[in-house]
């Protein structure tokens, strides 16, 4: 893992040109191998006011050619994660031969689309064309499961990933930022080809409790059977199986691990998709999910807590630490949960600094989402109480 192809910081201080100015011009004197490809800028809802002259600023001061970014309440640099904070965090890189390609995407897009051809005009952007997408989208104003749908057909399976903009939650107000534009709804993309590649570390905080099973029967978003079994009798002989403690340690935190891939040998952590147990009736022995699983699926049941969620992320992390052995990584862009940070560890930087233990020193900027954006398997979905990141690997 190398740092020397970027650099981050936070510019935590309110707004004021000036210092600004002075800050990212220091910063992009770090950049010592190469002119600036790519920057990411995340910005606290107090600069929402001054952003057209703040991503004027950076892109003039810091000679940044494709600049893109979103709002959020909760920001990230290197190792550092600042909840509630002010300021915004940057980073920029030089991505040796990268090709990238910026976009917008708008909600009348979404409704126009018609098939893959669609979006590949729209983005000017072939399916063979792109190593991966990074995204970053307004929760409120556009239809993100749909549009993530009409990309999932048009590029997969070249992963999508990034993160759902958040801001004041009363508001229901976010902005993504495109270059030296800042809009209230939509997203923004940025297509990355040539000779970069993007890598995703796609934690979504469980850790599987008893086997798995083959979903026999199913009705929509309800499982009624597995391994011909009433499913609410799989699933409480699989709890009765555990000791007391870990028993009351799943009080609340069940969930469901859908394996979206069963060509697989074998299934490991980060093949299942974890979506929300909803209801149980043992009368009827089913079970509602938060998905539509379908008959012939492998499903396990998954618990979540913090510590399920660190074990995640350190198995995962160590798996791309492995898999990445020897290929220069430029740096990342890392996308958490809201419900995960200080609320869910007791404790600051967690997801920030298990990435800087495993894989650094790496430059690194993201943000604490509404929703994240990442692949399981060959196709990308919407997450919550995840932790989404993405990795610029030389292809």
């Amino acid at each position: 893992m190398t740092a020397e192809f970027g650099v981050s910081g936070h510019f935590g201080e309110g707004f004021d040109g000036e210092r600004l100015q002075q800050w990212v011009t220091d910063l992009r004197g770090r950049l010592q191998t190469g002119p600036v490809t790519l920057g990411l800028v995340f910005m606290a809802p107090d600069y929402f006011p001054y952003a057209p002259e703040v991503l004027e600023i950076l892109r003039v001061h810091g000679q940044i050619p494709l600049l893109l970014g979103c709002s959020s309440t909760s920001l990230i640099a290197d190792d550092r994660e600042m909840e509630k904070a002010s300021g915004l965090t940057l980073a920029i890189f030089h991505l040796p031969g990268a090709t990238l390609k910026g976009c917008r995407i708008t909600q009348a897009q979404v409704e126009e689309a018609n098939g893959p051809a669609f979006w590949h005009h729209e983005t000017e952007t072939a399916a063979d064309g792109t190593n991966g997408w990074l995204v970053f989208a307004d929760p409120f104003h556009l239809d993100c499961q749909a549009w993530l749908n009409q990309w999932n057909e048009a590029y997969a399976p070249a992963p999508i990933l990034g993160g759902l903009a958040s801001g004041d939650p009363q508001e229901q107000r976010t902005q993504v930022y495109l270059n030296g534009e800042a809009f209230e709804d939509g997203g923004v993309a940025v297509s990355v080809g040539g000779d970069v590649r993007l890598a995703g570390v796609i934690s979504q905080g469980c850790t599987p409790i008893g086997e798995t099973g083959t979903i026999t029967k199913a009705q929509g978003n309800v499982i009624v059977e597995i391994a011909n079994r009433p499913a609410y009798e799989v699933l409480m002989e699989t709890v009765g199986k555990l000791d007391e403690a870990t028993q009351r340690r799943l009080r609340g935190n069940l969930f469901v691990g859908l394996v979206i891939n069963e060509y697989l040998e074998e299934f490991q952590r980060g093949d299942f998709l974890i979506r929300n147990l909803i209801g149980a009736d043992p009368n009827s022995g089913a079970l509602a999910v938060g998905a539509l699983p379908r008959t012939g699926q492998t499903i396990q049941f998954q618990r979540r807590d913090a510590a399920a969620a660190t074990e995640d992320m350190g198995e995962l992390l160590a798996r791309v630490r492995r898999d990445l052995a020897g290929a220069a990584v430029y740096g990342g862009s890392l996308h958490c949960c809201n419900g995960r940070g200080r609320g869910l560890f007791r404790k600051p930087d967690h997801d920030a600094g298990m990435i800087q233990e495993n894989l650094g020193p790496l430059p690194l900027a993201g943000f604490f989402c509404n929703g994240e954006i990442g692949p399981v398997g060959d196709r990308s979905f919407l997450h919550g109480y995840t932790a989404s990141l993405a990795l610029f690997v030389k292809k």
